[in-house]
C-alpha cells in the first residue's frame, strides 16, 4: 500500500496554493551551465538536450510542464540538487520550447509520449550510462506516466520515475483549470501559445489557423479545435483528453515511480489522485501533501529552506529505486 506520509508543513504565506505556485517562477533565480546537444528526429525535425554532466554512472532525464523548458525554475534547482548528490541530468526541451521554433508544424502535446520513447533511446543507445530516471513535472509528468504504462520492452537502464504535480486526467483537469480561480494561469498559458500558432500559421500557409477565434480563445478547447486536434489527427477535444491521459497507463507501470500531487493545486480534480491505484500496486508510490500548489512546494522566504521537493526526489532515487552515487 505505497501511499506515503508526508511531513511538508510550510510557513504561513506558503500555505496558499496560489502563492506558492506563483512563488517559484517569480523570486526563485538559480542559474545552471548547460551543455546542449541537437538531436535530429526520426521526422526530420530537432529535439534539444541540454546536458549537465559532472561523471556520473545514473542520468536523470527531467521533462517540463506546458510551454515550460529546460530553464523553468523547478527544471535548474532539481538539477544543480541532483548534479549536487552526484548524479548527471539533462533537460529534454519538448519541441519548440528550447527558445527556437521547430522545423514541422506538429510540436508536442500531452500525450505525444513517442518523443520520450525516442530520447530515451537515444540515451542508451548513445551514452553509457548503468541508470536512466525520468522527473517529470505537470504535463511532462503526464508524459512520464504514460511513457512507462504505454510502451514495452523499456531499455534496462530505466530504473524509475518520479512525476509531480500531475493533471493525470485531462477531462477533469481541463475543467479545473477552466474555472475563475485559474483564470490567471489559463490566460499566460493561452499568450504564449497563441504567439506560436500565429508564428506556425506565417511558416506554414496550409495550416488554416482562424485568427479571430485565436484572439478571442480562453480555453485550452479554443485552441486544440484549431490546432492539436486536426494536426495530430484527434476527433475532437474530448477524444484528445481521453487519449493523452495517463491515468489509465498508471496500472502498466513497471518501475519503481512516485507521484507527488498536492492536495490544494489548483490545476488538478479529485480524479487525479489516484489512491485506487496506489493502494493496489507495489511499485507505485503516491504522496499527497497537504500544501505545495502547482510544481511550488516552497516553505520559506529563505532559499536554502526551499528543498523539499528536491528532497522528496532524491530520496525516492536512493531508497526506493535503490540507486547510490
Amino acid at each position: 500500500m505505497p501511499i506515503l506520509s508526508c511531513n511538508f508543513n510550510p510557513s504561513l504565506p506558503f500555505k496558499s496554493a496560489h502563492f506558492n505556485t506563483m512563488y517559484r517562477p517569480l523570486f526563485m533565480k538559480d542559474t545552471i551551465n548547460y551543455k546542449r546537444e541537437r538531436i535530429t528526429t526520426w521526422d526530420a525535425d530537432f529535439i534539444d538536450l541540454d546536458f549537465s554532466i559532472i561523471g556520473s554512472k545514473t542520468l536523470i532525464l527531467l521533462i517540463h510542464g506546458l510551454e515550460g523548458s529546460s530553464e523553468s525554475n523547478y527544471m535548474i534547482t532539481n538539477s544543480n540538487h541532483l548534479n549536487t548528490i552526484g548524479f548527471d541530468t539533462v533537460c529534454m526541451n519538448l519541441r519548440g520550447c528550447s527558445g527556437e521554433d521547430n522545423l514541422l508544424l506538429e510540436t508536442y502535446h500531452s500525450g505525444k509520449t513517442d518523443d520520450v520513447d525516442f530520447i530515451i533511446k537515444y540515451l542508451t543507445n548513445d551514452y553509457d550510462y548503468e541508470n536512466i530516471v525520468i522527473i517529470g513535472f505537470s504535463l511532462g509528468g503526464n508524459l512520464t506516466l504514460k511513457y512507462l504504462g504505454e510502451y514495452d520492452n523499456k531499455p534496462s537502464q530505466l530504473k524509475g520515475a518520479i512525476a509531480v504535480s500531475v493533471p493525470i486526467d485531462l477531462t477533469t483537469s481541463q475543467a479545473e483549470l477552466g474555472k475563475l480561480k485559474n483564470k490567471l494561469y489559463m490566460t499566460e498559458f493561452l499568450k504564449t501559445m497563441k504567439i506560436k500558432l500565429l508564428e506556425k500559421a506565417e511558416r506554414f500557409p496550409e495550416f488554416q489557423l482562424n485568427k479571430d477565434l485565436l484572439f478571442k480563445a480562453t480555453k485550452f478547447r479554443h485552441l486544440e479545435k484549431q490546432y492539436t486536434v486536426p494536426v495530430f489527427g484527434f476527433k475532437n477535444s474530448e477524444d484528445y483528453w481521453l487519449k493523452a491521459s495517463s491515468k489509465p497507463y498508471i496500472p502498466k507501470i513497471e518501475v519503481p515511480t512516485l507521484l507527488i500531487n498536492a492536495l490544494d493545486d489548483s490545476f488538478l480534480s479529485k480524479e487525479c489522485y489516484p489512491l485506487e491505484e496506489a493502494k493496489n500496486m507495489s511499485n507505485f508510490h503516491l504522496l499527497t501533501p497537504n500544501y505545495g500548489g502547482h510544481v511550488g512546494f516552497m516553505s520559506s522566504f529563505s532559499n536554502s529552506e526551499n528543498k523539499w521537493l528536491e528532497q522528496k526526489i532524491t530520496g525516492f532515487i536512493q531508497n526506493n529505486i535503490g540507486i547510490n552515487t
